[in-house]
């Protein structure tokens, strides 16, 4: 599947924008479809995958499945969608009264419509109470209401399964008439979202895959194609499966850091020791790497085998990191031993922007190497060192996010990296007095 380009957020879709800003949307021209994506440049190096564009993602509940459950479990999730990061609920006619006046007035409320009487019922409503001041999406699987929706004035969101070929291509070709699209899907692959999402990348149609109850589909949906869908639409029916979702979702996101430019200090020749190879499950780019340092103090951004070596084929998943006793420097301000990582742990990589981006180690590899210590002074004096494989083809980034063959380096060379605090423990960066030598 090729890679697209993240689309570019469009008003509409923040989920911070009040209901009465929402409920009189330009009516759109009919769109016409898309055309193919261009074939993806297949060139394998240099390695160019962006890293997705930070959005806040569109996540609706879907209010039908509270019905089953009992009085303690439902008031205790429609407390939740008001604490959490939701943004909107899908009410029916059966509940709309009851949930309407429960859930918090932050969510946004999306009315279902399965039948033009249902949307006659609704519409006569709105002429005497305040839905038409509370709704701001009208969703439904029917043309014909969504098009009365529109003619009132409300948002719309046309609601479809797709369950063969036929199917799918009619929920893109109709989907991008209307503000929302929400898909649900037969089977358990990911290869009709990425469908959609293709043709959808470029209009300003919220795509919403329903996941159900499914937590790890929920996460895998928003990030397909390092793009995602724009959101989802849940239906959790346990704490727990809000807690998993929470934590999945905390452990995906990837703040920036402020990476800085160090001097040199001193290069020492060391003995023998074990060194470790991280392999990654994602090709690096150009000029990002991992921070790795001996101390809390801070890393070095080390450099993966993205570029030219005279003697060995590239490997651009991986980086020759550092000794096994090293930190790697993640996300949320934690850290993990190299000898800890493992196939399946999550990692950190940085660019010389400082962005970041979640990937996974498919394996380490430790040998017993020459070492070579590299010592170096970042701002407000920070001392901070690695001691890595003493190797040409070994390398960290220079000030200029060129590599630094580590053994030419020198007194005076400016490198990248980042320097903070000291104080860990298990990791997590703790408030101590603490001297690491």
């Amino acid at each position: 599947m090729e890679q697209v380009q993240s689309k570019r957020p469009s008003a509409e879709k923040s989920a911070g924008k009040s209901n009465s800003a929402k409920a009189t949307p330009q009516k759109r021209e009919p769109t016409t479809p898309l055309e193919p994506a261009t074939p993806a440049n297949t060139a394998l190096f240099p390695v160019t995958t962006q890293v997705p564009e930070q959005r806040e993602h569109v996540l609706w509940y879907d209010s039908r499945v509270l019905a089953s459950l009992d009085e303690e479990n439902r008031k205790a999730i429609v407390q939740r969608l008001g604490q959490g990061r939701y943004n909107g609920i899908v009410l029916y006619s059966d509940n709309f009264e009851e949930l309407d006046k429960a859930v918090s007035p932050r969510l946004q409320r999306v009315m279902h419509l399965d039948t033009i009487d249902e949307w006659a019922q609704f519409a006569k409503r709105v002429q005497d109470g305040a839905e038409k001041k509370t709704v701001a999406v009208i969703s439904s699987h029917a043309p014909q209401v969504l098009a009365a929706a529109r003619e009132a004035g409300f948002r719309t969101s046309l609601r479809t399964h797709v369950d063969n070929a036929s199917s799918l291509h009619a929920s893109f070709h109709l989907g991008m008439h209307y503000d929302h699209l929400m898909v649900s899907f037969k089977d358990p692959t990911n290869i009709p979202l990425e469908l959609v999402i293709a043709e959808l990348h470029k209009t300003n149609t919220v795509l919403l895959k329903e996941v159900h109850q499914d937590v790890d589909d929920a996460v895998i949906a928003l990030g397909v194609l390092e793009l995602g869908s724009d959101g989802v639409l849940a239906s959790f029916t346990s704490m727990e499966q809000f807690d998993r979702f929470a934590s999945k979702m905390d452990a995906q996101a990837s703040p920036k850091i402020d990476i800085e430019i160090g001097v040199i200090d001193r290069i020492t020749h060391l003995g023998l020791g074990y060194r470790a190879c991280i392999d990654t499950t994602h090709m690096f780019n150009p000029d990002e790497g991992i921070l790795v340092g001996s101390t809390s103090t801070g890393g070095i951004l080390c450099c993966p085998e993205v570029f030219h070596l005279p003697y060995m084929e590239l490997r651009p998943f991986r980086i020759n990191a550092a000794s096994v006793h090293s930190y790697v420097f993640q996300s949320n301000n934690r850290t993990s031993y190299i000898s800890e990582l493992r196939a399946g742990s999550q990692l950190t990589t940085v660019n010389a922007r400082g962005e970041t981006r979640q990937v996974y180690v498919g394996r380490t590899k430790t040998e017993i190497r020459p070492l070579l210590l590299i010592e170096a002074t970042f701002p407000q004096d920070r001392k901070v060192n690695i001691i890595m494989q003493d190797d040409w083809h070994v390398r960290v980034f220079s000030d200029k996010s060129k590599p630094l063959n580590v053994t030419e380096l020198k007194p005076g060379d400016r490198v990248l990296g980042f320097g903070t605090e000291p104080g860990r423990h298990v990791g997590v960066k703790v408030d101590e007095h603490i001297i690491e030598l």
